[in-house]
């Protein structure tokens, strides 16, 4: 098995974590102050893994790559943007309508990276793409 596929496995498996436990947690929180809170225990914890890593060093590169620092902090907005309005959802609805719908990101991630990085998807690709968004709409309807 191909370790990206490995890893991709793993990330659908604790992605679908936050979504069980989120919801659990959320039951008498502010879903703001939770996704916040949620964030200072992410930036500890992968901290602790570039120190154990040995890599702090490689910290001070990317801070002087002023183009990567960027884009990078724009990510981050993203992410914390997306973490909120998922933790938002999940407060106020069914895990088992919100996951499938945050799962169209997928679709887009597909479509951004066909026009922005001219990334090429076969027919059966798109065929695939299109029933995941298509599947996530039925999930999310029940």
């Amino acid at each position: 098995m191909s370790a990206w596929l490995i890893y991709a496995l793993l990330s659908a498996m604790t992605a679908a974590a936050v979504a069980i436990l989120g919801k659990i947690g959320l039951q008498h929180l502010d879903a703001n102050t939770a996704t916040a809170v949620r964030a200072v225990v992410m930036a500890i914890f992968l901290v602790g893994v570039v120190v154990v890593q040995g890599k702090m060093h490689l910290v001070q590169t990317i801070i002087q790559d002023r183009k990567a620092i960027f884009i990078i902090a724009l990510s981050g907005i993203a992410g914390a943007l997306s973490w909120l309005f998922y933790f938002m959802a999940i407060k106020v609805g069914n895990v088992s309508q919100v996951a499938p719908i945050d799962k169209l990101s997928v679709v887009f991630a597909v479509v951004f990276a066909v026009v922005l990085f001219g990334e090429k998807i076969s027919v059966w690709g798109g065929v695939g793409v299109a029933m995941i968004a298509i599947g996530a709409i039925l999930v999310a309807l029940n």
